[in-house]
């Protein structure tokens, strides 16, 4: 369902309780980008209405969920502050091609490997976390998570043409997967562990 080319280990969410302080800072920079990647492409591609409201609601989802990580965070006695992101997104997004309407094509696909990445990482968090809370809190974002992957490759499909989007999927998530493979050790949703 999500065309990810490999699955994250099981062992990934063992250690990632080790790292949870860590782990709740990193998603609630990842939330917040994930809003704010949703507003850039309004921009970039006004011309294309069709994107318009869809971006805008998943930005406003993406909000409320970086509020509630905040929650989270305060309610652990955590502060929220600056993180060095993982290269994860960057280097993801390293294959995208430069010209239209290969570049929407690929940077829609890109968003929705990195929801499908999460949403797989965090049905694992919910699964093998001890902390209930924790555990239930991630099992509540899943619905949110493979829904937006879905939105990002539906809009690749209707902008781009669902050949093309299907063709390039799999190219994506071969590089997605090979990004991860060679990704940093350190406790980010998106990194080795």
């Amino acid at each position: 369902m999500l065309h990810l080319a490999e699955p994250t280990p099981d062992a990934w969410a063992v250690r990632a309780a080790d790292h949870m302080d860590t782990l709740l800072l990193d998603h609630a920079h990842c939330e917040k980008k994930a809003a704010s990647t949703a507003i850039n492409l309004i921009f970039r591609y006004q011309d294309r209405a069709s994107l318009m409201r869809p971006l805008s609601e998943l930005a406003r989802e993406e909000l409320r969920h970086f509020e509630a990580v905040l929650d989270l965070l305060e309610e652990r006695g955590l502060p929220f502050c600056p993180l060095e992101p993982s290269a994860y997104a960057r280097r993801l997004h390293g294959q995208v091609r430069r010209a239209e309407p290969e570049r929407l094509l690929d940077t829609l696909l890109c968003c929705a490997l990195i929801e499908a990445r999460s949403c797989e990482r965090m049905k694992l968090l919910s699964e093998r976390l001890p902390d209930p809370q924790l555990a239930a809190f991630y099992g509540e974002l899943l619905a949110s998570e493979a829904r937006h992957f879905t939105m990002y490759c539906d809009l690749a499909g209707e902008l781009c043409g669902h050949e093309a989007a299907r063709a390039r999927l799999p190219q994506l998530a071969a590089h997605e997967a090979e990004v991860l493979r060679t990704a940093v050790v350190e406790p980010r949703l998106h990194s080795r562990l």
